[in-house]
């Protein structure tokens, strides 16, 4: 899967001969490829895709990547220096680049060695890969569906005098077993009064009856993001853990309820927030209640409290809304959705309502 032609199809409407990417999420977009951190850079024409890397990446990257020149870096000809070679040939006047990731220093290099006009771009890329294709859905689909086959086998493994650190690896052993590449994140696994800690790091704290379980965590396949949250109780518990969770369960059905194109990520948050205001929870839902899923576990659209964009079709966000008692516990439950101009599609299966292990 690559994008090379979307992306050529926009670069007359911003202005632009061509766009140069250098970041690792933009370069595995348009071209289907992954390599890490600045090991590659993709440059689309109006009429030719170019991939430049070094010989550790020129035979996979010839194996995946179609529709696309290969120029190999080396000794004496660095990525500025191909560049240069092609802004020539092609009379390349005004090139985009990804002002959101690229480096002062390597923007310094680039406006040195090109002949060109270096144009911000960013938006032009965002604007694309907020719209899911349906080969990006299907693959947003799947890796939805290995987290939760992971969760599955969790919740079988989740007793007291467990570590929350145990938790977390086995949840990234089982999504590795079920077909991922990698995790989308680190897993945030936090317990009891740890789950007051909204982006919590998972310790050697052991499990105890009477609390909350909260488990975020998600996978990549094919080279996107599966995002969930579960918060699950152990043994018991008090009817205050019931309210906060079942405050939650609501203001996230709500969320979710409002969830459409064309409606601002704003009014999409303010929908669940009402909800946790008006149980008096308000002060502790801090963050907002949905992000963009894709490539990367975040990334636009946002259904915040600061987003007064009308959603895209087809973005795909996520909806969770969580309460965080300081010091004494949490709740946070999160589906992934897929946005159409009837509402939404959510992606994730795994039950929600309140479960006592």
């Amino acid at each position: 899967m690559n994008h090379f032609e979307k992306i050529a199809v926009q670069l007359e409407s911003y202005g632009l001969d061509a766009i140069l990417l250098t970041g690792e999420a933009n370069r595995f977009y348009a071209t289907g490829f992954h390599s890490m951190g600045t090991d590659g850079a993709a440059l689309i024409t109006r009429k030719k895709n170019y991939y430049f890397t070094d010989a550790r990446y020129t035979e996979a990257a010839g194996r995946c990547i179609q529709n696309a020149q290969m120029r190999e870096t080396g000794h004496g000809h660095g990525y500025a220096d191909l560049l240069a070679e092609v802004v020539s040939s092609d009379h390349i006047g005004r090139m985009g680049f990804e002002d959101a990731c690229m480096t002062v220093q390597e923007h310094a290099r680039y406006q040195k060695a090109l002949s060109c006009e270096l144009v911000p771009a960013t938006e032009l890329l965002w604007k694309l890969r907020a719209q899911k294709d349906p080969e990006e859905l299907e693959a947003l689909t799947a890796a939805q569906r290995i987290a939760e086959r992971a969760l599955e086998d969790i919740l079988n493994d989740i007793r007291p005098g467990i570590t929350e650190k145990e938790i977390a690896a086995r949840i990234q052993y089982r999504m590795l077993h079920y077909g991922a590449e990698d995790k989308s994140f680190d897993p945030i696994v936090v317990s009891g009064p740890n789950g007051s800690l909204p982006h919590g790091v998972p310790s050697e704290k052991l499990i105890q009856a009477g609390e909350f379980v909260t488990m975020d965590f998600g996978c990549v396949y094919h080279g996107y993001c599966s995002d969930m949250t579960r918060t699950v109780a152990v043994g018991h518990v008090t009817d205050e853990m019931r309210e906060v969770y079942q405050t939650v369960l609501c203001a996230q059905k709500a969320g979710i309820a409002t969830a459409r194109a064309g409606t601002t990520g704003r009014e999409v948050d303010a929908a669940a927030r009402a909800v946790i205001d008006a149980a008096g929870y308000g002060e502790y839902f801090g963050h907002s209640f949905g992000h963009g899923v894709g490539v990367e576990i975040h990334e636009s659209p946002n259904a915040s409290q600061l987003n007064d964009k009308p959603l895209p079709e087809r973005a795909v966000i996520s909806a969770e809304p969580g309460i965080y008692l300081p010091g004494k516990m949490g709740v946070r439950i999160e589906d992934v959705l897929f946005l159409t101009q009837d509402g939404c599609q959510n992606l994730t299966k795994a039950p929600k309502e309140l479960l006592v292990l």
